[in-house]
């Protein structure tokens, strides 16, 4: 029986876990048509952090013959900044604390009123403090927050436990 490094096979499962929540955003938004606020877009950065630095870690993996290591702490990293957005987010949908005054539609000072009708006509207005879809009662930002966080943690055990048998 082949036996693949768990950093290798971790590695891949970052980059395919961040690829499915990617497709998955991507998919409420142009399919279901839930358009998204401004920290649910913040929320995306961080795993197509992930999807790049898993991407280029396992083709120089495979390629060059590196460790999988480094980017897979890297990932961990990525995943914990996510998590991060991701909490706030779902403080700011549970009223848990304020949101943004860039969510919220009051930073326009300064704009004329040609410009604003503009702006507001070209835009949808879409809160950072409304759950546009739940399951369980938890935000899609509550469950970004669980499954980055959970990844996270996954990678560093992975990492410790790479550590202790080397």
């Amino acid at each position: 029986m082949i036996q693949i490094p768990l950093p290798r096979v971790a590695l891949i499962g970052a980059f395919a876990l961040s690829a499915a929540l990617l497709a998955g955003a991507h998919g409420f938004q142009h399919i279901g048509g839930l358009a998204p606020c401004k920290l649910c877009l913040y929320q995306r950065d961080p795993h197509w952090a992930v999807v790049i630095i898993a991407g280029l870690g396992l083709i120089a993996h495979y390629r060059l013959g590196w460790s999988p290591r480094g980017p897979l702490a890297l990932c961990a990293l990525a995943f914990s900044i996510g998590a991060a957005i991701a909490f706030y987010h779902a403080g700011v949908e549970y009223a848990l604390w304020p949101e943004p005054q860039s969510c919220t539609g009051s930073a326009l000072s300064g704009i004329s009123g040609d410009a604003l009708v503009d702006q507001l006509l070209a835009t949808p207005v879409v809160r950072c403090d409304e759950v546009p879809w739940s399951l369980f009662g938890i935000s899609m930002a509550g469950y970004n927050f669980l499954i980055s966080e959970a990844a996270a943690i996954a990678i560093i055990i992975v990492l410790w436990r790479a550590g202790k048998q080397s």
